[in-house]
């Protein structure tokens, strides 16, 4: 077991860019536990970052910060990522380069919409280079992580030359420090509240912000309860690409722990129907009662399948008793305005 104060003195030996301020709020949210007769929290990563901001905030203060150090004098670096068409990522990765001075290139895997909706209309608005190439790259099951993330690598080079490669959703040991650093934040923040042996749930698209906190409240013994849930089956063998980053992260912090796939806090395809950037019926509704209950909105790609399988859950009685539960927001309402039958379901019912 680790102090956070040692882990936080570990972090500092990583070049990092601030890019938000932090903590983010630990939110009560006293209607909405009223109605589960439970006490439920919301952890306010929707709050940071540039572009409308959101979780991947927190990794692209060290990999930009890495991409800033490889810049040659006088030359604009381009830095490369690539997601789904609503990805989030895609789009606080363009914002936060044109904040640094950096060149956004971004990779989409699907023809080009006829109209550029949600966050690909902001991408569009900053100016990002958007290369859409229909090749159905990976992000079907039918690919692990670790090899779709070497392909896109390889199609960035020859298409551009020298970038710098952030993988998809920032998945890598040093975008994950971000999230260890959170760790820290968030059992802090629950210790300070008196909150004890809660359940900490968030969406898993690529995982590295699982990763991350599942690194950090490990090192620190935290009573934390940690639980993803996968909004898109979107990886092959994704349990086990996970324990490799974890323990990778561990490795950097000068810790070495060997994570088992069982040990992943993952929960695969029961809330990631109908597919990955499809919300299902229970995922609006989802949006729709939180909205409701507390002013607050989720987005239908990650946020809401991932909280309408917190209530399915809670209300099941699958999340322990009587536990607090707390939720991590990470962000994504631009997604919001991408999908037609949105306004079909914001409608009072």
């Amino acid at each position: 077991m680790l102090s956070g104060d040692s882990i936080l003195q570990s972090l500092a030996r990583f070049p990092r860019i601030p890019l938000a301020e932090y903590p983010t709020p630990l939110e009560h949210l006293p209607r909405l536990s009223a109605q589960l007769r439970r006490e439920i929290f919301i952890k306010r990563d929707d709050y940071i970052g540039p572009g409308l901001g959101g979780n991947k905030t927190r990794k692209l203060e060290y990999l930009l910060a890495e991409a800033q150090q490889q810049a040659p004098q006088r030359e604009m670096i381009k830095v490369v990522t690539f997601g789904g068409l609503q990805s989030n990522h895609a789009r606080i990765t363009t914002a936060a380069a044109r904040k640094l001075g950096l060149e956004p290139h971004l990779f989409y895997f699907e023809p080009r919409p006829k109209q550029l909706t949600g966050n690909l209309l902001l991408n569009q608005l900053m100016d990002a280079h958007m290369h859409f190439i229909p090749l159905g790259t990976g992000g079907n099951g039918s690919m692990t992580l670790e090899a779709t993330n070497r392909l896109v690598h390889l199609l960035a080079w020859l298409r551009l030359g020298r970038h710098y490669f952030i993988p998809v959703g920032g998945y890598s040991w040093r975008g994950c420090l971000g999230y260890v650093r959170a760790a820290i934040e968030i059992d802090s923040q629950a210790r300070a509240l008196g909150i004890e042996n809660a359940h900490l749930v968030l969406a898993a698209g690529t995982g590295g912000t699982l990763a991350g906190l599942l690194a950090g409240l490990t090192l620190i013994n935290s009573s934390l309860n940690l639980l993803g849930i996968d909004v898109g089956k979107l990886w092959k063998g994704f349990a086990a690409s996970l324990t490799r980053l974890t323990g990778d992260i561990c490795e950097h912090l000068g810790t070495k722990r060997v994570f088992e796939p069982r040990e992943i806090p993952l929960l695969e395809g029961v809330y990631s129907v109908p597919k990955y950037g499809v919300p299902s019926p229970g995922c609006w509704d989802a949006i729709r009662r939180l909205a409701r209950a507390e002013g607050i909105l989720l987005d239908p790609v990650y946020t809401g399948k991932a909280f309408a399988g917190l209530l399915d859950l809670a209300e099941k009685g699958q999340l322990g008793s009587n536990e607090p539960i707390i939720f991590l927001h990470t962000g994504g309402l631009p997604a919001l305005f991408a999908f037609e039958d949105a306004a079909e379901f914001a409608k009072v019912k």
